[in-house]
């Protein structure tokens, strides 16, 4: 009789916690705002772009989907009034991240990863894409968010084309980033050469190694660049300022970071969406840099290649093309089974990256050259969630 007595009030005790446990769960899930809409994922869908009547949108539409530095999508579109096959890409000056990117290189890169989702669009919906890099000149450098707002980056003109369908076009709508751990598993010559073919011209090219040598190496720059960006409180603040940490917050801004892009996903990303809502410090100060460290070191553990982007020199269009480079090699790769991952705080050009800026640059482009960008290549072990995207029409310009 004693023995059944304790089953019934161990069975009703283990009851209890499991009733607590679902409890709070079912707690952090709505404050996660588990039961919201996600408004900010409606750009990947396929519809999306198709409810608009002018391809100029149709086509912004399928640019605001490309990578973007800190996912700012730092972009405005003008619509020409006079013409309604042209239209002009901006950079937006008020996205600028000015303690990661003081002299707006990675802003630049980014223009160019949208103008290339915008010329693989064009193919599908039977439009010739022509882009036109400055069309008014270059920035003035003195005054650059003035001349930003006042200059495009492109004029882009369209033209009826026939219609080419592109397995490039399906992969604008996979996720451009994955931090996952990668298979470690050397590229195939045949997937080499297939990247190695999208070098732009115009002093652009690709840069791969996958020795053991050059992992270790690079792998040591992307540690040591980690760790001196996680101890710059400046710069690490202006990461977690634009982290949103629940659904409500995800759908009011459309940009940033979130938990999903540390490939967090399922009900879990609900818990932890939750706990970061209540307890805000769990993802800000030494838990911020402890978070990026560990995860710049489990990328560093599990990457198989790395890539670069060098260009002969370091002017704004230079930037730009790299940026249009780097979009095909995200959307070449997918249909190659690989995927990408920047690791570029070794090319940021805040002061107190100077040391390791310099050593990386005469390692790897000793000749007065710039690596634009450096990137992880592989295969995946898991898939990534998709990340947060604007309206398109909030990139419009109301003239």
């Amino acid at each position: 009789m004693k023995k059944k007595a304790t089953v019934k009030v161990v069975s009703f005790v283990l009851g209890g916690i499991a009733g607590v446990c679902l409890i709070l769960l079912s707690i952090l899930f709505i404050i996660s705002g588990g039961f919201m809409k996600q408004t900010y994922l409606e750009p990947w869908s396929k519809d999306y772009a198709a409810k608009y009547s002018d391809p100029r949108v149709r086509l912004a539409a399928s640019g605001l989907l490309a990578a973007s530095n800190h996912n700012m999508q730092p972009w405005k579109i003008r619509l020409d009034k006079s013409d309604p096959m042209v239209f002009y890409l901006y950079a937006d000056s008020s996205r600028m991240t000015k303690q990661v990117d003081p002299y707006a290189r990675q802003m630049m890169i980014s223009q160019g990863t949208f103008l290339e989702y915008v010329a693989v669009a064009g193919k599908q919906e039977g439009r010739n894409v022509e882009i036109g890099l400055f069309p008014d000149g270059t920035y003035d450098e003195s005054h650059l968010a003035e001349s930003m707002d006042g200059k495009p980056v492109a004029k882009i003109a369209l033209s009826k084309a026939r219609v080419q369908n592109s397995p490039l076009y399906d992969a604008t709508f996979l996720p451009d980033t994955n931090r996952e751990a990668y298979r470690m598993e050397k590229l195939a010559p045949q997937q080499i050469s297939a990247l190695q073919s999208l070098s732009g011209g115009n002093g652009v090219s690709i840069k791969l190694v996958q020795d053991s040598a050059d992992l270790k190496k690079i792998g040591g720059y992307a540690m040591q660049s980690a760790a001196i960006e996680a101890g710059v409180g400046r710069v690490m603040e202006e990461s977690n300022a634009i982290f949103r940490a629940n659904e409500s917050q995800k759908n009011k801004y459309r940009y940033g970071y979130s938990v999903e892009g540390q490939g967090t996903s399922g009900l879990m990303k609900y818990v932890l969406q939750g706990l970061l809502t209540l307890f805000p410090s769990l993802n800000m100060g030494e838990a911020a840099s402890r978070n990026f460290i560990g995860s710049t070191r489990t990328s560093v553990d599990n990457t198989p290649a790395y890539a670069m982007i060098q260009t002969s020199g370091n002017s704004r269009l230079a930037q730009v093309e790299s940026g249009m480079l780097y979009s095909r090699l995200v959307l070449t790769g997918h249909t190659l089974g690989l995927v990408m991952q920047p690791l570029s705080q070794v090319l940021e050009e805040y002061p107190e990256m100077k040391i390791p800026y310099a050593e990386f640059k005469r390692a790897y482009a000793p000749n007065g050259g710039t690596v634009q960008m450096l990137f992880r290549v592989g295969k995946p072990t898991k898939n990534t969630p998709l990340s947060m995207r604007r309206d398109v029409m909030d990139l419009i310009v109301r003239e």
